[in-house]
């Protein structure tokens, strides 16, 4: 059965408009992993670091677990000028009285309404308002704050007064081998550290990611956090890029935690977060466009492109089946634009994990497990199809492991 040209002439114009946006994403990509290779200069000013007045923000929900190995990580890391507040969200386990004894100052919020941690954190700001400091520093009450993580923050904050992001990495749970466990921990390398310090190398903004971020105080007190997103960091990160608080990416200040144990723990945070970013296309993708006409900036231009580019995952999944489309396509009509167009962005992909390996993941992921990588992507690809059909609303917090 032969096809009209008619018919073939619009499919074939799909596949390849569809092929070069993906060309486009994949590009992208390729180009942050090689802005990646570069160093940045460090704009920090060490000589204000003593002077400044540093609060750091700690939302907690049900951490009796980990928060005590948490804080008495950071208590050494303050000055007798600065403060150390948590707040205690709608617990009813011990997080209060075991941060108290740690020596930090305790506020607890019970609002069994507005849960979320955006709402956490705007009561924290709300405390600290009739005391304000020069920084503040927020820090989840599951992670590892490396030595002078803070410093560095505080210190790139007062310099540029801007948002600034330290690299969040997280870490396999202790004595896995899990095949899923070395890709997650790659994922999340290529995420939070090889993107970042690229599109920093290219001037652009940095994604904000929920830990290890530090703000100048009156850029943070024109933030409204009080929401209950799903990942309320990406949001707020892009509101104050718009806003013209562009956040910048620290590399030299380092905060770790640990991928989840429990495999439902697992995917409720990768849900949480995917569906979280899916949202955020949906609603900022008009948005930043809208605003980089309105204020003639050209980097919310390509923060439209950073945005844009999926879940890696999810890449592979729609590279996939738009070479599988294309190369029938071309078996049954002969052209091959498409085909070759996708086979383009499948080498741009290739390129770019390869250069992030080598470079940012060589010691933590051995090469074979590279060749895992599709039993990953067989593993998330129901959070992408719950998506479609009951994507998640509510901000649900993931389920610790012990530390320790």
């Amino acid at each position: 059965m032969s096809m009209s040209p008619f018919v073939a002439l619009c499919i074939n114009t799909a596949l390849s408009l569809s092929a070069l946006i993906l060309f486009f994403f994949c590009l992208f990509f390729l180009i942050e992993c090689i802005a990646a290779l570069f160093e940045t200069a460090d704009a920090a000013d060490k000589d204000n670091w003593q002077d400044t007045k540093v609060t750091v923000l700690v939302p907690a929900h049900n951490e009796e677990v980990v928060i005590g190995s948490t804080l008495e990580k950071l208590t050494p890391a303050l000055k007798k000028q600065d403060r150390l507040v948590v707040v205690a969200d709608n617990c009813n386990d011990a997080t209060a009285e075991i941060a108290r004894a740690m020596g930090a100052t305790v506020i607890e919020r019970h609002d069994i309404e507005r849960k979320g941690k955006g709402y956490a954190l705007d009561y924290g700001l709300q405390f600290i308002e009739s005391d304000p400091p020069d920084v503040v520093v927020i820090i989840d009450a599951d992670c590892t704050v490396y030595e002078d993580a803070i410093a560095q923050l505080t210190q790139r904050a007062i310099a540029l007064m801007r948002p600034i992001q330290a690299t969040y990495l997280m870490v396999r749970p202790k004595n896995s081998q899990s095949s899923k466990d070395f890709v997650s921990q790659f994922s999340i390398i290529v995420k939070n550290l090889v993107r970042p310090r690229g599109t920093a190398r290219l001037g652009l903004p940095c994604s904000l990611l929920g830990t290890g971020m530090a703000f100048p105080w009156s850029v943070i007190l024109s933030c409204d956090l009080a929401n209950d997103h799903l990942v309320e960091d990406l949001k707020l990160g892009l509101d104050l890029t718009i806003a013209g608080h562009t956040p910048v990416f620290c590399q030299q200040a380092k905060v770790t935690g640990y991928l989840p144990q429990q495999s439902q723990a697992a995917k409720s945070q990768r849900t949480r977060w995917e569906h979280g970013h899916f949202q955020n296309m949906q609603t900022y993708v008009p948005i930043l466009l809208k605003e980089a006409v309105k204020q003639k900036r050209f980097d919310l231009l390509l923060s439209v492109l950073d945005l844009c580019v999926p879940p890696l995952s999810l890449l592979v999944i729609i590279w996939l089946v738009l070479m599988i489309v294309s190369l029938l396509f071309a078996i049954f009509t002969t052209s091959w634009i498409a085909a070759a167009i996708v086979a383009t962005a499948g080498f741009c992909f290739l390129m770019a994990i390869l250069i992030a390996w080598a470079k940012f993941a060589r010691q933590d992921l051995p090469l074979h497990e590279l060749l895992t990588i599709p039993f990953y992507v067989l593993w998330k690809i129901p959070v992408y199809l719950q998506f479609l059909v009951k994507p998640q609303s509510v901000w649900v917090r993931t389920e610790r492991d012990k530390t320790s």
